[in-house]
């Protein structure tokens, strides 16, 4: 089986870029299952109904989350009634949605596991207290098993990627919107990256607009962030499985949106 896996959807042009990249991404890679990252997708916080039905429509299989993922009041419904959207597990004690699902392919079943790191990010437990319930679950459930890790420190993405190795088929990290060179299959089996990129304006930092940015590092001064507009690239990764669940290859790619 195929997987494409798409990093942080940043902002209406990182989602024109998203959708217009989308057809020749199937057309290239031919994927059992594409699952996007879209917790930045609204003006670079959190994601609103209405794209994340245009990506669901536009035949993304499962969309993942962060810790912007609740900043919507208005995609909680969404978050209840649509299995195919997904929060982090451990994003809060009490939070709508789910952390965990599991999608028919042509391949066969795909469980996708969603969790928050918990250095520099504020999450209600640590992934690790709750990871290996939710993978046994999803393991259960399919023999693919893809966990997108929504986290800061790269230290705790890797040590995730390791405690599950063997066990899933892939352990990819999102959030920082920096295309790591990490790629690489570790013990057992398990595809690993410890994050897709971004897919939304590179002449930026991380998305914002950069004098925005640079008025606050060199003067203090506040101001609010606007997702910046040029330079824009699709990010993600390509993972190969086989009928066992152990992937085979990992590569990433970076388009010109």
């Amino acid at each position: 089986m195929r997987a494409i896996l798409v990093g942080d959807v940043v902002g209406g042009v990182g989602m024109r870029a998203l959708l217009a990249a989308l057809p020749g991404l199937r057309e290239t890679h031919r994927p059992d299952v594409v699952i996007v990252n879209a917790e930045n997708a609204a003006a670079g916080a959190g994601t609103s109904p209405r794209q994340a039905r245009d990506l669901l429509d536009a035949g993304v299989d499962v969309l993942t989350g962060g810790n912007h993922t609740l900043q919507k009041p208005e995609i909680y419904p969404m978050l209840e009634t649509e299995p195919r959207m997904l929060r982090p597990a451990n994003i809060a004690v009490r939070a709508p949605g789910r952390g965990l699902t599991t999608v028919e392919t042509a391949a066969g079943p795909v469980s996708v596991v969603n969790v928050m790191g918990s250095v520099f990010l504020t999450a209600a437990q640590s992934p690790f207290a709750v990871i290996d319930d939710l993978v046994a679950e999803a393991r259960r459930a399919a023999t693919f098993v893809f966990v997108d890790v929504h986290a800061e420190a790269t230290s705790e993405k890797i040590a995730l990627g390791h405690h599950l190795a063997g066990r899933v088929t892939a352990v990819v990290g999102t959030h920082t919107h920096v295309q790591t060179a990490d790629a690489r299959l570790l013990e057992g089996g398990t595809a690993y990256l410890t994050d897709l990129g971004m897919t939304g304006p590179h002449d930026s930092v991380i998305g914002v607009r950069k004098e925005i940015v640079l008025r606050r590092f060199l003067g203090s001064t506040p101001g609010r962030f606007e997702p910046a507009d040029g330079g824009v690239l699709v990010q993600g990764a390509v993972v190969d499985a086989g009928d066992d669940g152990r992937a085979t290859a990992i590569s990433t790619f970076s388009l010109e949106g």
